[in-house]
């Protein structure tokens, strides 16, 4: 028994080792990559790296469909009640738009802050679990939210190592980056997170059920409903909507859509000479006041002094970078 148990610790040990080295050369890839702070874009269509060389004090965002790996630093997420603190190997995969914020701690110039992003779509997921004849099946009959944070394996990383190649060969990116992709979307949805990463209830959209509901409050947010209205167009009852929304995305439809139109609204400001009434009546809102109280509620400032604190910072971050 202690052999076995000393032979155990050395296999930990030399994953451990190999997982390291695996990180350090997709670090050294990206060093080759001419990087600002921020979010920047690859010649390869979904693929961005981040680099933070400096502490991001918590900003509040909204996470949109995407898979990002850290390679060096941490980084804590807030997602609802939960406070999620996560680092160098692991990643946050986000299935659904979540109104969340975040923060990166323990960055410098020297050490910076770096991860890899990939975005995607519900419809390549559900694709890919369709050619594949995957069937994943949730492990508890509770809903899981639609974010988590899980730990790359070697196959993993190794998918992302070839994805660093291909910002070499523009030539071959576009077409191999779409292969690895869908190989990569397969390795998480077979793995041992692949019943967070695949729920049905997210996916299919074309019936009733509360993946309908989140779809429609997306593509709808600037207009009015209730709760109960809500519940009957996607043939569920108003008290199972408003549980299963809750597990998904950790609020209530309502305030979902608040989020949502909060977060346009303060985009609008940033990206043009908008004001405050006319991003609030741009995104749904009758009441300039109601929308000062609900912005400054959410991002700590009236909307004005908001947009000139942003403006005024060295670079804006927020969940558009991950």
């Amino acid at each position: 028994m202690p052999e076995q148990h000393l032979d155990n610790r050395i296999n930990n040990g030399l994953s451990v080792s190999i997982h390291k080295k695996a990180l350090d050369q997709l670090i050294a890839m990206t060093d080759r990559i001419p990087l600002a702070d921020g979010r920047t874009p690859t010649i390869v269509p979904f693929l961005s790296i981040i680099k933070h060389s400096r502490d991001i004090p918590r900003s509040i965002g909204v996470l949109t469909p995407s898979f990002c790996l850290i390679l060096q630093g941490t980084k804590k997420l807030y997602l609802g009640q939960d406070i999620f603190q996560y680092s160098e190997g692991d990643y946050l995969a986000s299935l659904i738009d979540m109104p969340a914020s975040a923060q990166v701690t323990g960055a410098t110039k020297e050490l910076p802050y770096l991860g890899l992003r990939i975005d995607f779509t519900t419809q390549e997921i559900a694709s890919v679990a369709m050619e594949a004849e995957i069937n994943t099946e949730p492990r508890e009959n509770d809903l899981s939210a639609g974010a988590f944070i899980g730990k790359s394996d070697a196959g993993l990383l190794d998918l992302f190592f070839r994805l660093l190649k291909l910002v070499d060969k523009p030539k071959e990116a576009r077409f191999l980056s779409e292969l690895i992709k869908k190989e990569m979307i397969f390795n998480l949805l077979s793995g041992g997170y692949g019943h967070l990463f695949f729920q049905r209830v997210l996916f299919d959209q074309r019936s009733d059920g509360v993946g309908m509901a989140i779809q429609w409050i997306k593509e709808n947010y600037t207009r009015s409903f209730t709760v109960e209205e809500l519940a009957k167009s996607c043939n569920m009852s108003t008290s199972g909507l408003h549980h299963k929304f809750k597990a998904i995305t950790t609020m209530g439809p309502l305030q979902y859509q608040k989020q949502l139109r909060l977060q346009e609204a303060r985009r609008l400001m940033m990206s043009g000479p908008i004001g405050a009434t006319t991003a609030a009546l741009t995104v749904g809102y009758e009441s300039p006041s109601q929308f000062n109280r609900e912005y400054r509620r959410l991002f700590g400032l009236p909307p004005l002094q908001d947009i000139k604190a942003m403006r005024k910072s060295s670079y804006t971050w927020g969940f558009e970078e991950s």
